[in-house]
């Protein structure tokens, strides 16, 4: 069975959902399964090898300039290969990445009317470049590409299957009524896919509710990490060592930065001495919120306290969660992936997280952290106040995290279940795999 995997990049930036398909087409590549990851949109940016092919498929400046003048959707196809250059496409993607949400809208809803959209000649460049490799399934790589499915079950014979990423924030910032109808567009387009990946139960059901995402077409596949190359864990993280708060995921208002950062005043304010770890990328849409949290910090004379790390590479990434007693990132949104969460675990770190969207069933699945009420900083410095006080429940919940982690959560289990997945969605759908 031969399966061609769309990715969506973030225009240079590091991104969860590409950084979990890269790592799962890597594992599967690693059993010989015949997988080919192709980016849309942009390169995608991973702290691990990248397996994914160079050519970048609805390239991000294509589509923006497809979406403002029906010139381009005619436009030589040299100029036309030129704006998907990889290099250009990093450079043009990363600045967009501050673009309002009004001014996506329309280009959304553009992209969900599939053929019937100002994109066509992207899904027709797409079903030409896929028909080479003569898929068994397509994977779409979020519900914004649905509306594609129809055309490339038709054009290819493939079983059409769909990842389920945490659309929701993005579709619930747009303005009326291109919000109304994206959803609209997604819930019509939903039945030409035969199959959707769920990371978690919380987002399926989810997905269920608000996309028409029928049950019989859900399928679990529950996220894994790479762990292979994390050093075991500490067996005692107590001792001379300040106690050390980490987060790590991109900094915006979204991501509930500014909760950690009030906890951790409040905590000071108590006398006691916690440091602060932050690493992430920053938008540019976010550098004034970012600006706003670094001056609060000054004022309270927090500034030796507070370690800066900026966006950091895997061993980067892999020393930072080490150095910590305590993981936060207090999300102010219901998320629906947090695998940031794995990835302090893996380390024998225990997590502090708000009780809502995936955390309480993450939480619940390794029994490797504690909740608290979302966006409450007094409970969130309360439960860090009793962790610092008790090394034997850290270590314990640290322990039993890493335990669950490295049974169940590995990239090895994502990848037979998402095998096992395409497998039974290409016998249900009758494609040439199946």
């Amino acid at each position: 069975m031969k399966v061609a995997y769309l990715t969506a990049g973030a225009g240079g930036m590091y991104c969860g959902s590409c950084m979990r398909d890269n790592t799962l087409a890597a594992a599967l590549i690693r059993k010989k399964r015949d997988v080919t990851l192709i980016p849309v949109y942009s390169p995608i940016r991973v702290d691990e090898p990248d397996v994914s092919t160079e050519r970048v498929y609805y390239g991000g400046i294509n589509v923006f300039l497809q979406q403002k003048s029906a010139l381009f959707r005619h436009a030589p196809r040299l100029l036309d290969r030129l704006l998907d250059s990889p290099r250009l496409l990093e450079r043009a993607m990363r600045r967009a990445g501050s673009a309002r949400t009004e001014e996506l809208g329309p280009l959304t809803l553009s992209i969900l009317r599939g053929e019937e959209g100002a994109q066509r000649r992207e899904l027709e460049k797409l079903i030409e470049g896929l028909g080479p490799l003569r898929p068994d399934v397509v994977h779409l790589p979020n519900a914004m590409f649905v509306g594609l499915a129809r055309s490339l079950r038709e054009a290819l014979g493939a079983a059409v299957v769909c990842s389920l990423t945490g659309e929701d924030i993005f579709l619930e910032s747009l303005p009326s009524p291109h919000r109304e109808e994206a959803y609209g567009l997604i819930r019509r387009a939903a039945g030409d896919v035969h199959g959707f990946f769920s990371v978690t139960r919380y987002y399926g059901e989810y997905a269920r509710r608000r996309f028409g995402v029928s049950q019989d077409r859900l399928y679990a596949v529950p996220m894994g990490i790479r762990v292979d190359d994390i050093p075991p864990a500490p067996a005692n993280r107590g001792g001379a060592e300040p106690f050390t708060l980490g987060y790590l995921a991109r900094v915006c208002p979204e991501k509930g930065l500014h909760v950690l950062c009030e906890a951790f005043i409040r905590l000071h304010d108590r006398g006691l001495r916690p440091r602060l770890k932050i690493a992430g990328y920053v938008p540019e849409g976010s550098r004034e919120y970012l600006e706003e949290i670094r001056t609060g910090l000054s004022e309270r004379g927090l500034d030796g306290f507070v370690g800066w790390l900026g966006e950091v590479d895997r061993v980067g990434k892999l020393a930072m969660l080490a150095s910590c007693d305590v993981f936060s990132v207090p999300t102010v949104y219901r998320e629906a992936k947090g695998i940031y969460v794995l990835e302090a675990l893996a380390h024998g770190v225990p997590v502090v997280q708000p009780a809502h969207g995936s955390f309480p069933e993450l939480i619940g699945a390794t029994g490797g952290g504690v909740l608290f009420e979302p966006c409450d900083a007094g409970e969130l410095a309360d439960v860090i106040e009793r962790l610092m006080g008790d090394e034997a429940e850290r270590r314990r919940l640290g322990a039993e995290g890493l335990r669950a982690v490295r049974e169940h959560f590995t990239d090895e289990r994502m990848a037979e279940a998402a095998w096992d997945a395409f497998e039974r969605i290409a016998a249900r759908a009758g494609t040439r795999g199946g």
